[in-house]
């Protein structure tokens, strides 16, 4: 079956950086858009980062532009989120999510479309 299992999270500083990976199993990865999602206590799930099953679109929220890089290793089966000038407001739990894709090399930002997900890694930023 497929699984995503996130890792990498933890507590760091303002200002600090992590990189969250997602490794995939059980589906043609190179086939997926892919995207990293995340949820605060007491808020909704938000959209941070997507890209395209070849890599070549992605998409950032407003909140993390110039911050935060996705990339992925079709290779590797694994789509990372690279986390820079970490903020206090980025605390949460992140999930990666996939999207099977046919047609279109682009980018997915709702939510709603992706079929499977990971079940989270905390991410704690202190001040």
């Amino acid at each position: 079956q497929v699984q995503l299992v996130e890792s990498g999270g933890g507590l760091v500083q303002a200002g600090d950086s992590l990189r969250l990976s997602c490794a995939t199993s059980g589906l043609t990865f190179s086939t997926y858009a892919m995207a990293w999602f995340r949820q605060a206590p007491g808020k909704e799930r938000e959209d941070v980062a997507a890209i395209s099953w070849s890599g070549g679109n992605r998409y950032y929220a407003d909140s993390v532009k110039g911050r935060f890089t996705i990339f992925r290793d079709n290779a590797k089966n694994t789509v990372y989120l690279q986390m820079n000038s970490l903020k206090p407001e980025d605390t949460a739990v992140y999930y990666c999510a996939a999207r099977f894709t046919t047609h279109y090399d682009s980018a997915y930002s709702s939510p709603t479309t992706y079929a499977y997900w990971g079940r989270g890694t905390q991410v704690t930023v202190s001040s």
